[in-house]
Order: C-alpha cells, then structure tokens, then sequence
C-alpha cells in the first residue's frame, strides 16, 4: 500500500491488488483519497469525475490493463418513466419518505445486516455481520452538508436505506440497503425514481449510478433509466471531465 499526504489535508493510497468482484477472472486495484473535511464544491469536481465515497473515503478504479468500470449518469430533468416503473410507483403510493443527515441506530443496523444475509443466501454475496464502528465509518462520517439518507418506511418499519450526495449538479448514489419482506414492492427501483424526482423538484441535472461493467448481471439495472451518459476515463481536477451520451459511446 502506497501512502502520499498532500496539501489539501488528505491522504492518497492505493491497495494491493485483489480478486475483482464484477469480474472474478481479473484484479482490482483502487485508488484512494482520505479527507476529513471535503466541501460540496470539491465533492462534486470528483463525483464528475467519477470518484465515489463511503465515509470519508473517496476512490476510483486504476485497474491495470483493464477499464470496463465506466461511470454513468442519468439525464434526471429528460427521464421519462417506462411502464413497468410507473407500475413501481403505483405500488408505492403508500411508501413513505423522510429525508436527513444520515444516522445509526439498532435498526439501521439490523435491517443492513437482513438485506445483506439474505442476498448471501440468494446471490452468494460474502456476508459478515456488520459492527456499529464500520456502518458509522461508511455510511455517517464524512457526510457534512452534503450527505442524505433517505428513510423509507411502511407498516410503521423501516423497510429502506438510501444513502446519498446532493452535489452542486447532481444527486450521488451511494448505497441502498432494504426488508427482503418487501421485495414485491421493488424497493430498489422506487428508491432511484425517488433521487430522480428529487433531482427535478431541487433543478439538478444528473444522477451519478458509479460504475457499470458491461456484462455484469448486478449492473444490468442501470440500463433501465435513459438518457445516459457515460464518463471518458478518470479525468484529474485540472481537466475537464467528458460525459458522452450512451448510444454515441
């Protein structure tokens, strides 16, 4: 592990390389940025330019000989809903909302620990039990002013997390986490039409989904919201970050 402090009061490091997750006959290798004290302005250059963040870590793939993570965003103020979302939303009328700075209790944690255990029982995700140090690093620290979770709530439980960043051009996706009881309600789906929604009623332009790899099964949702732009690369700061319509890349 590579360490370098610089003068913006952060820390860059790289890991070593590890099996990748989206596609397991290859390496990752990520790229990190530790900062204590981010602004909005400064997370929303790296959110263009395909950074993500958990916490106060922010970090991009540097994958050698291989670049099929690509970053994608939704055009939120052009999206038209298809049929089957618009089923999704009929099905929600009833789901309700709440939307603060992010925080932790007993029940964040059992619900994250639920919808983990049983997607290791669906789809064979690794599952450990999560602490309340590594869910407070991940998901409540770091979040400052820009930082969102989105509470989703029926039958008076909370049936759904949504962790998200409200950038100066967009909404970040982050994380979302929900009841496996409430799968018929497809929570997942509702969550994303309600960032969209979100985005149109505060006049922002983009969703940023992070990344899609071509051929990953756990990825082929993002294909499902158009129009959709994906990122040239992992541009540095001082360039401009180019965001090409899907169909043209």
């Amino acid at each position: 592990m590579n360490i370098q402090e610089n003068s913006e009061h952060s820390i860059d490091f790289c890991m070593l390389d590890y099996r990748c997750s989206y596609l397991p006959e290859m390496k990752t290798r990520m790229y990190y940025r530790y900062m204590r004290n981010a602004s909005r302005a400064l997370v929303s250059k790296l959110v263009e330019r395909g950074w993500r963040r958990f916490g106060c870590y922010f970090f991009h793939p540097i994958c050698a000989g291989c670049s099929a993570c690509k970053s994608l965003r939704i055009d939120a103020q052009n999206f038209t809903l298809f049929r089957s979302q618009k089923r999704v939303m009929k099905k929600n009328r009833d789901t309700l909302i709440h939307i603060r700075t992010p925080g932790m209790t007993q029940e964040h944690l059992d619900l994250y620990n639920r919808f983990h255990k049983h997607k290791s029982e669906t789809v064979g995700w690794n599952y450990t039990p999560i602490n309340p140090q590594l869910y407070y690093e991940n998901f409540v620290d770091g979040a400052h002013d820009f930082g969102k979770e989105v509470l989703y709530f029926r039958d008076d439980r909370l049936v759904g997390v949504d962790l998200i960043d409200i950038t100066e051009d967009g909404i970040s996706s982050i994380y979302f986490y929900y009841d496996p009881d409430y799968s018929p309600f497809s929570l997942g789906t509702y969550s994303l039409l309600m960032q969209i929604e979100l985005a149109k009623r505060m006049d922002l332009r983009w969703i940023y989904l992070g990344y899609w790899v071509d051929g990953c099964r756990s990825f082929a949702y993002k294909m499902n919201y158009r129009p959709l732009e994906i990122l040239d690369g992992f541009p540095p700061l001082e360039e401009r970050a180019v965001w090409i319509p899907l169909q043209q890349a």
